[in-house]
């Protein structure tokens, strides 16, 4: 396995200046971030390390951005970005599709072979009616992906935070039973998971039987720690928002036990990018912050992976 990081929370650095960070601290890949340009909507988004449009128009820019990865030493794993393709605002819907579509023709041009993404949701509809959305949109995706000899990895955060994403969240692959059926609608190769066990920790979900039962579909690993605060959740209940009760945190300062997770993955065999993602608010305010917390988690999860 090797040991990187998401970008997006070295949202103040140009691509330079992140892969930088990255070779200094000893970082093996890292999953770049690469919302279109301008378009911050949310806390840990719209951070655009690779303009993917550019990448598809100016060779020379697509040479840059693999000369200076292999110059510092650090692969890119991944190029992300993470919408709702199934908004029901369908103006907002067809500039999501069209942004993936383009990230996934410049993983093809870059030579990465993988975008991670979600696979969105209409928040106001059911389950039931969101999977017949699926067999609508996802399709020309993935048929595009795999044209393109790319792979498709959805993470598994349900995007239910706070009221503006309320009731149904804006990501549909959340648990292992509807992994399952959308896997079943989508029978593609080269569509997969982007693992995330800490939207399982606060969904009250087993966290490891996915890996066994999901083996083949593990794409990419993700390493963000949840803490729950018991009392909080004694008052609100499981039907609060999410952050009423709960933080994500640095690896080894939540829930999460890493060493069970790890060793999950070496018995299904998993030896591909496994990135820390961080989103813990202690770390935040500063450049300064942000280097400590890669710093920590990279020391802690080396327990683990080396």
């Amino acid at each position: 396995m090797k040991l990187g990081f998401v970008s997006a929370i070295l949202d103040q650095s140009n691509y330079e200046e992140m892969m930088d960070i990255a070779s200094s601290l000893g970082f093996e890949c890292v999953e770049v971030a690469c919302w279109p340009q301008g378009k911050a909507e949310r806390r840990y988004a719209g951070v655009s390390h690779i303009d993917a449009e550019r990448v598809l128009e100016d060779d020379a820019y697509a040479a840059h951005i693999l000369y200076y990865a292999k110059e510092k030493n650090v692969e890119i794993s991944s190029l992300a970005f993470y919408p709702n393709t199934m908004d029901g605002d369908l103006e907002k819907r067809a500039a999501a599709i069209e942004h993936l579509k383009n990230l996934i023709r410049a993983s093809a041009k870059l030579g990465v072979g993988m975008v991670t993404t979600f696979i969105g949701r209409d928040q106001t509809k059911t389950v039931e009616a969101n999977l017949e959305l699926v067999k609508e949109i996802w399709p020309p995706i993935l048929d595009l992906a795999k044209e393109q000899g790319v792979k498709v990895a959805i993470e598994n955060c349900p995007m239910l935070f706070g009221p503006d994403q309320w009731p149904g969240g804006q990501n549909l692959m959340t648990t292992p039973a509807i992994w399952k059926k959308v896997f079943e609608l989508l029978p593609y190769d080269n569509f997969g998971i982007n693992y995330d066990p800490s939207h399982f920790v606060w969904q009250m979900i087993d966290y490891i039987k996915p890996i066994y039962q999901f083996k083949d579909k593990i794409f990419h690993v993700h390493y963000k720690d949840i803490k729950l605060y018991p009392d909080k959740l004694d008052r609100v209940g499981i039907m609060a928002y999410p952050l009423d009760f709960m933080s994500p945190k640095l690896p080894g300062l939540g829930d999460v036990d890493w060493g069970k997770y790890v060793s999950a993955l070496t018995d299904i065999g998993y030896d591909g990018y496994t990135c820390i993602e961080v989103e813990d608010k202690a770390f935040e305010g500063s450049l300064e912050n942000v280097v400590k917390s890669l710093k920590l988690s990279k020391r802690y999860m080396e327990q683990f992976v080396i």
